[in-house]
């Protein structure tokens, strides 16, 4: 009996130093790069070398908005700063059954109006349109019947105005620059079809009309993890898989997409949980089925400060939300591995999707408890995996401090001799003790997956210390 679990905790502990090296490997290339090329872009901006235009491109912003009484005021009210010449807003209240239409309509001017609606996506009947004009920008409320964030954002889109349109989670703030930011691929190279931005965890920042005026790392574990988490995330993988057109995921909390691609291709699905990746990786393959020529790109420096979960219960809904959302997106194209298996977008994108976010928390939580039972059976070497757990875990604080100094020095904020005491704290439990958790939570998130599938979850709101001077 014992010959037969040595066996077999020597075959999994394989899989599990592999599995390490390999994600240790990619992360350190990937934040090398991306450390790299932020560095150069920062330094071309210093040398008044970036390309500037003097012509804008028409933007709609579109909120899906579902119970945020608490926030939607606030972030409407810093959207109307943004520097960005000619844009709208579309406010798409998707069956609220608390206060969130009632707060806008009493803070800002709205008219109810009768306003004809193309309906070039399936979407759910609307109830009642208000609208009003603000700074001469025009800022429309429709309230629906409830149908989910995607059949939110399809209304959005058949009710705006102009060619491109943006996705802003109702609890994120836009940074001032960041429509001038996440239009830029596009004015440079017209076969963009969509630009992810960079999400940042707002419960660091103070902002006055969509500035940033003070930044401060919380003592709070439950975010400054999440700060940490974010800046490595974002930094990691999407600066490198953006070199070879092989994005998979723009966060739904901040995108600019190409209208009349996302109408061709049909909208956001309206019975998956993972809508944002879920789009992107249906554009791939439309674009590759119909061969055109096509890009997706990231933009690091178009900011948007998104509310994170403030307890654990809230991580771990949305943790698992993302990972159903995951896998419903890898394993609704499989084609993107059969039939696309030269293009990088296959061969490196899906597979590193599948290998070390789908499959990487279950060789994770694998390896762990065929620790735990190793040490039962007294067939672990205690020392070697002592040290072999603190060169992991040195490996991932250095690449995580990397990311987040890297972000604080390219955004120019400025960071106390507390601020980066906190970070370094916060950094060890988040490498240590916190991606092991969520490991554990995203395991979970499969089971009872016929009941969970289209079930999107809640997770409670703080109002944030965002602060106008006017509207």
């Amino acid at each position: 009996m014992n010959l037969y679990v040595e066996n077999f905790m020597e075959f999994i502990a394989l899989i599990f130093v592999t599995y390490m090296l390999l994600y240790t490997t990619y992360l350190f290339l990937s934040v090398l790069f991306g450390a790299v090329q932020l560095y150069e872009n920062d330094q071309m901006i210093k040398l008044h070398n970036e390309i500037k235009h003097n012509y804008y491109l028409p933007i709609s912003i579109i909120i899906p908005a579902y119970n945020e009484e608490v926030t939607i005021v606030d972030n409407i009210k810093s959207l109307l700063h943004l520097d960005y010449k000619l844009y709208e807003i579309i406010i798409v209240d998707d069956g609220s059954t608390d206060e969130t239409s009632k707060r806008l309509l009493d803070f800002f001017p709205f008219q109810q109006t009768i306003r004809p609606i193309q309906r070039k996506i399936k979407c759910k009947k609307e109830e009642v349109i208000y609208e009003a004009t603000i700074n001469d920008i025009n800022i429309t409320l429709i309230r629906k019947i409830n149908g989910g964030k995607s059949d939110a954002l399809n209304m959005g889109i058949n009710l705006s105005s102009y060619p491109y349109f943006v996705t802003v989670d109702a609890d994120s703030s836009l940074q001032k620059n960041a429509l001038k930011k996440i239009i830029q691929p596009i004015l440079i190279d017209e076969e963009i079809i969509a630009v992810g931005g960079m999400v940042r965890v707002a419960q660091c920042v103070e902002m006055t009309d969509a500035e940033v005026y003070d930044y401060r790392m919380p003592w709070r574990p439950i975010i400054g993890m999440q700060v940490m988490e974010y800046d490595r995330s974002f930094l990691a993988s999407r600066i490198l898989l953006d070199q070879f057109n092989g994005n998979l995921i723009i966060s739904g909390a901040f995108g600019l997409f190409k209208k009349d691609v996302v109408i061709a291709v049909g909208g956001y699905k309206t019975d998956t949980i993972g809508e944002d990746m879920e789009l992107v990786m249906r554009l791939h393959t439309f674009m590759m089925n119909n061969k055109h020529s096509y890009k997706i790109r990231y933009h690091p420096d178009a900011i948007c400060w998104s509310q994170s979960p403030e307890s654990f219960r809230d991580i771990a809904t949305q943790r698992r939300r993302w990972h159903l959302g995951l896998f419903q997106s890898l394993t609704s194209y499989p084609m993107m591995i059969s039939r696309f298996r030269y293009k990088p977008v296959s061969f490196v994108s899906y597979l590193y999707y599948w290998i070390f976010e789908m499959l990487g928390p279950f060789i994770e939580v694998l390896g762990v408890s065929t620790i735990i039972l190793a040490f039962y059976f007294d067939l672990l070497n205690v020392p070697f995996m002592i040290n072999l757990f603190l060169i992991y875990t040195s490996y991932g604080v250095l690449l995580s401090l990397t990311s987040f100094f890297q972000r604080v020095y390219t955004q120019g904020l400025t960071l106390h001799v507390l601020d980066i005491v906190k970070a370094i704290i916060m950094v060890i439990l988040e490498n240590a003790i916190y991606r092991y958790i969520l490991s554990f939570i995203r395991v979970t998130s499969l089971i009872g997956y016929k009941k969970k599938k289209h079930m999107w979850g809640s997770i409670n709101r703080q109002k944030q210390s965002n602060h106008s001077s006017s509207i």
